[in-house]
């Protein structure tokens, strides 16, 4: 069953007489949107428009439910964009749904995730104090945290804590975020190399240039491994910086206007990722990515999978997307190995955090603390 509240005064009737529920933005991670059985969605999708745009401030203010689609014609009217690159924006990704899941994309490198963007939330959800527990199931309350309204003084940060929250604490209604100066222009120099220690060593050495690059991704190919470092800025001088970067990583074929937008809205789309397939989310290190691939290779030997998944490394080996045919689980116990974790993007719902939970206490009591009826499911 799907519940639509309207306006901030539906929803908390909403919260009043419904029982466990499962916020819905646009749907695109349906590993994430898609509730258990027993849990209703709360549709947020009439959460929708932009309520302020200071331009000179490089600030904006939207409902939750607001398709990214419209946040972005809204600031490439000023030059303006999101840096940290928000992922499926084509496939009809909400604000809201963006910082529920923390998913960012390849300009994370550079400028940072959502959460470093994200200034203020206010939110809709169940609260009250030892006081008044037996009211707990009755009580929907509307919370405000952030730079645009109240200063916090709880000891909770409680925009950051909004991101990657899957939804558990609250439903999200109205979000503050600083934007930046789009560059005016950007062009991709493309490495190949023909194994994973050539090119692990050439992205060691990016890290270490002189220059700062806006995105930087390893990826596997049928034979080797591409590394795509992308830079941006001025258009008079990305010319100097190109060929300052080719003489420091001895070459490279650039690539520019429409080929490299087309590269890295693929990126940003997933679209790299089979339809039906499992895609999965894991935070590491670039000195893990030896491990990881070693890992894989042993889990394809042992017939956890039936062929090598599909990878992704960006931000410089700070995220691995994962693509595979099987169900999520095949690779739950091979991540806890690691001692690594993992979030199903795309697959079937029903458990999308995969391997080590890391902060699982401090995430119980943050729990407590903003949802202690335990309205909103944890997925």
């Amino acid at each position: 069953m799907s519940l639509q509240p309207a306006t901030v005064e539906e929803l908390r009737a909403v919260l009043r007489r419904a029982g466990r529920l499962l916020p819905r933005g646009g749907g695109t991670k349906p590993a994430l949107s898609t509730p258990p059985e027993g849990v209703e969605t709360l549709e947020m999708s009439a959460f929708s428009g932009v309520k302020q745009y200071e331009p000179s401030e490089f600030t904006f203010t939207a409902l939750a439910g607001t398709p990214l689609t419209e946040v972005q014609r809204l600031l490439a009217e000023h030059g303006q964009y999101l840096p940290f690159d928000p992922l499926l924006v084509q496939r009809g990704a909400t604000l809201g749904g963006t910082v529920a899941a923390g998913t960012s994309g390849p300009g994370r490198l550079h400028y940072g995730g959502v959460r470093d963007f994200l200034l203020g939330v206010r939110f809709v959800g169940s609260a009250g104090d030892q006081s008044c527990a037996r009211s707990l199931t009755n009580v929907a309350i509307s919370v405000q945290g952030g730079s645009k309204v109240v200063k916090n003084a709880a000891g909770f940060d409680l925009p950051k804590l909004m991101v990657g929250s899957l939804g558990g604490l609250g439903a999200l209604v109205e979000l503050t975020f600083k934007v930046f100066p789009r560059p005016e222009r950007s062009t991709t120099l493309c490495l190949e190399f023909a194994s994973l220690e050539e090119a692990l060593r050439a992205l060691y050495g990016l890290l270490g240039v002189p220059m700062e690059l806006d995105a930087l991704d390893l990826e596997p190919k049928q034979a080797g491994f591409a590394l795509w470092a992308r830079l941006g800025g001025l258009a008079s001088a990305l010319p100097a910086r190109l060929e300052r970067l080719r003489s420091l990583v001895g070459g490279g074929e650039p690539l520019e206007g429409s080929q490299e937008e087309l590269l890295w809205s693929g990126v940003r789309e997933l679209a790299w990722a089979p339809a039906g397939w499992t895609l999965v989310k894991i935070p590491l290190t670039p000195g893990r990515i030896s491990a990881l691939e070693q890992a894989l290779l042993h889990g394809v030997d042992q017939g956890l999978f039936g062929g090598l998944p599909l990878r992704r490394y960006s931000c410089a080996g700070q995220v691995a997307w994962l693509a595979m045919q099987e169900p999520p689980d095949a690779l739950d116990g091979l991540l806890a190995g690691l001692g690594l974790s993992g979030l199903v993007l795309f697959g079937p719902p029903g458990k999308p955090r995969l391997g080590v939970r890391a902060g699982a206490p401090f995430a119980r009591r943050v729990k407590a603390a903003l949802d202690p009826a335990g309205r909103f499911v944890e997925v």
